[in-house]
């Protein structure tokens, strides 16, 4: 992001936003023997949104902490007197695997009767749940998936907030151009890179991203790995990872379940790369740094917003926190929450105006979408391609420092100096 990217105009989502509309006034009774009171006005109807999560299974907390980040978002709609004049309802389904999604998907528009879908953090089941719900024009709004492949698709209703595979890729080679190869006085094109991924939607099309692009940039990549889903079985990799003389490892859309094993085969071959690079999943969870132990320190991952990130560049990331500890009692546990209220506050207040919950008129509004870099508590602005992709989401490089996942490119998101090497720093 270029600092004349991060120009600043505010994103309003206030009271105005969500105003409700004003009851009629009462019609008097008529003077009659037997008097009678006019009709009372009826509310307004509510406005269903599908929350469509994986939100049991392996990827419980990564689903229900995106789940989290929706439902701030409509409380806070709610709050300020809905959208319309109606209030926002969530109806939640949960999906563990592509089929369970479509099963959900189809639960959710023709029983629940939502006016749209929002979730899905998952790759694999939004993939599958947003072909089916296409197919009944109901729109789809993609809140963290990141496969390429979702917006590649020609979907008229379906529109994706967060920033995709590709874009993980290109700032995962931008760390080691800029970050890693200065310190070290090397060339990035010497440095040897291994890339080890899930055999998954998301991590595929990242993988595939990072080849394409080193290729691009003259980068060698000596070893690329895909292993099974869940395997749990990636300590054997060390030595052979040690065996190429690995100078970079590069593990997109490593779940906490694989990154342990590897760390501790790691450990148990006594190599130790240069630098270890995730690109989202379970490198961003504190639990998984408390697993692994001291051989986390420095590791580094590209993912979505932070909460250790420059305010100026991300204004109300902080008072989001906040606001998050006071309804959970507890932390943001990822910036994944972050990012799905960011998306549904976009959304919102697309339908806002839109003046009318009608899938034609939400997608006219969507498309005309122009909020600014560096205005919204993520830092990212929204503008979409006439795929339905914001173009204006990019994820951070954040690294793990003192026990603390910090932001450390690029500079004016920085809250501090990225360090080069994995491990404690010198001294």
């Amino acid at each position: 992001m270029s600092a004349a990217q991060l120009h600043r105009r505010p994103l309003l989502l206030g009271t105005a936003a969500f105003a409700a509309t004003a009851a009629p006034a009462a019609v008097p009774a008529r003077a009659q023997p037997q008097l009678q009171q006019s009709p009372q006005p009826q509310p307004a109807a509510e406005i269903r949104l599908g929350a469509l999560y994986p939100l049991s299974g392996p990827f419980a907390l990564l689903g229900d902490e995106s789940f989290r980040g929706l439902e701030l978002a409509v409380e806070e709609c709610n709050a300020q007197g809905g959208v319309l004049g109606r209030s926002v309802r969530l109806v939640k389904a949960d999906a563990t695997d592509p089929a369970q999604a479509v099963a959900e998907a189809r639960r959710l528009m023709a029983q629940e009767r939502v006016f749209a879908i929002l979730g899905t953090r998952s790759s694999a089941l939004s993939l599958a749940a947003s072909q089916v719900v296409e197919l009944q024009g109901v729109p789809y709004i993609e809140l963290g998936a990141t496969a390429d492949a979702i917006t590649e698709r020609g979907f008229r209703n379906l529109f994706r907030t967060c920033p995709r595979a590709s874009d993980y890729a290109a700032v995962a080679l931008d760390a080691i151009v800029e970050v890693l190869a200065p310190p070290h006085a090397t060339d990035p094109t010497a440095f040897k890179l291994a890339l080890v991924h899930e055999d998954a939607p998301g991590a595929q099309s990242a993988a595939a991203a990072i080849e394409q692009q080193a290729a691009q940039r003259g980068m060698q990549l000596v070893e690329k790995i895909a292993y099974p889903p869940r395997s749990g079985d990636l300590a054997g990799l060390a030595p052979r990872l040690r065996g190429i003389g690995a100078d970079i490892l590069l593990h997109p859309g490593g779940q906490q379940a694989d990154i342990v094993p590897l760390f501790r085969g790691m450990q148990e071959a006594g190599w130790r790369p240069r630098m270890v690079i995730g690109t989202g999943g379970g490198y961003s969870l504190a639990e998984t740094a408390r697993t692994v132990g001291p051989d986390f320190e420095g590791v580094m991952n590209v993912d979505v917003t932070q909460f250790a990130v420059q305010e100026r560049i991300a204004p109300g990331v902080g008072a989001f926190a906040e606001g998050y500890k006071r309804k959970y009692g507890s932390e943001p546990r990822t910036g994944d929450s972050l990012a799905n209220a960011f998306g549904a506050r976009v959304f919102l207040d697309a339908l806002r105006r839109a003046g009318a919950a009608e899938k034609d008129r939400l997608r006219a509004a969507l498309l005309a979408t122009d909020i600014a870099e560096g205005t919204t508590a993520t830092g990212w602005g929204a503008r979409f391609d006439d795929k339905g992709q914001n173009q204006r989401a990019r994820p951070f490089l954040v690294q793990w420092q003192g026990g603390q996942l910090v932001t450390v490119f690029p500079p004016p998101a920085a809250v501090a100096p990225p360090r080069p090497r994995l491990g404690p720093p010198p001294g």
